[in-house]
């Protein structure tokens, strides 16, 4: 049955692999570590193009490993990329990295440091770089509908309003557009301990609850329970959800999950930065609560645009992938209001219901799609961190 969101359409780019993306970016990645010098020097030359800096790369094993490609990857991947230079200290590695992005249809063009050194890397590379920008300021947005938008979501600096009015406001955009074809993720695995069971029934079927909830049980047991030496060693609920009124993890957990809505149901479980491959729907990402780590891993799962219910005020941005702040606490809209996109703190002062709330964030996410720059974007908010897994070889 039509919906007044059935014929939304937005102006994106259209990629080579029929994605659509809300921004259009040229990309130098460095691979590891120590090339990150040589991609800040490329994008320093060449306006137009972002560097990616990162902490790792470097005698990395086993899923830590993967996990550090399928990132890397995701990350030039994203619809919301143009085009890419990946330098690497070794042609090996930066070559994979190069070829798992040119899968999607990009153009990437691969350069490593060793027996070139820095100065050769960085002029070939900027010479790269500046086709690249060319081409990529050429191309059109075209109309598209909602339905081909990759929507995520992750709460920070929760509070008691975030559960009652931020975070509700995001499972009514869900609700809303799911059913017209969006693909959603959620995630946080740490932060659904104390509702897991209700987590488990949002499946789409039982088997896809029982693999959810043995992927949530191994976290559990094998970090938590591990290293444990308080309720999930001090750091879930986090200081400030303290402060903010979350005293226990349960109260947490309620609260992340209104993020999903009344109705909506996940269909499949990723891994971390994993792509989805069950169609359209909603995904449950395996990640971390951390704000930055999981902007990160659902922008390299293919997000185009990320919804971030915020209570106490967090300020985290990403650098390829829109990131869109809501908030339900009027102290927060009124001493950090240049972090929110959108305030739906009328939902606590009974002056706006839920439903009117969830259409304001489509509003929001149809603009951002649009072209216009989130708060993060304007005060030039572009965390970006990596998830580690083991200590490096």
């Amino acid at each position: 049955m039509a919906s007044k969101y059935s014929n939304m359409t937005v102006m994106g780019y259209r990629r080579e692999n029929g994605r659509v993306g809300v921004r259009n970016h040229v990309l130098i990645l460095p691979v590891d570590d120590i090339s990150n010098a040589a991609c800040e020097a490329v994008a320093n030359n060449v306006k137009g193009t972002m560097a990616i800096p990162h902490a790792y790369g470097r005698l990395q094993f086993g899923e830590d490993l993967e996990t550090h490609f399928r990132t890397i990857i995701g990350t030039g991947a994203n619809p919301n990329v143009h085009s890419v230079v990946v330098i690497g200290i070794e042609p090996d590695w930066t070559k994979r990295i190069a070829d798992g992005i040119r899968e999607t249809g990009k153009e990437v063009a691969e350069f490593s440091i060793e027996q070139k050194g820095d100065f050769e890397t960085i002029r070939a590379a900027s010479w790269a770089a500046k086709d690249f920008v060319h081409k990529a300021t050429e191309i059109q947005r075209e109309e598209c509908s909602i339905s081909e938008i990759w929507v995520s979501t992750k709460c920070g600096e929760s509070d008691t309003t975030t559960g009652l009015g931020s975070c509700p406001t995001v499972g009514n955009m869900y609700d809303k557009l799911l059913p017209e074809g969006i693909t959603g993720f959620f995630g946080e695995t740490s932060e659904i301990t104390g509702a897991e069971h209700i987590c488990q029934k949002r499946a789409i079927n039982e088997e896809v609850g029982e693999r959810w909830y043995k992927m949530w049980k191994a976290y559990q047991d094998e970090v938590i329970f591990a290293h444990q030496t308080d309720d999930l060693s001090d750091s879930q609920p986090t200081k400030g959800n303290i402060l903010g009124g979350l005293t226990t993890i349960e109260e947490k957990a309620l609260g992340n999950l209104e993020k999903i809505g009344r109705t909506s149901q996940y269909i499949d479980i990723l891994e971390p930065a994993e792509a989805p491959k069950s169609g359209n729907g909603l995904y449950f990402m395996d990640s971390s609560s951390a704000a930055a780590e999981c902007v990160t891993l659902m922008a390299a799962g293919g997000a185009v645009i990320h919804t971030f219910p915020t209570g106490q005020g967090n300020v985290v941005g990403n650098p390829i992938v829109p990131v869109i702040k809501i908030t339900a606490n009027p102290r927060t809209v009124r001493t950090m209001g240049e972090h929110i996109d959108v305030d739906v703190s009328g939902i606590l002062r009974r002056e706006q219901t839920i439903d009117e709330a969830g259409d304001a964030l489509i509003e929001m996410i149809r603009r951002t799609a649009n072209g216009r720059n989130t708060a993060a974007e304007a005060l030039g908010h572009r965390e970006f961190s990596m998830t580690k897994l083991y200590r490096s070889a």
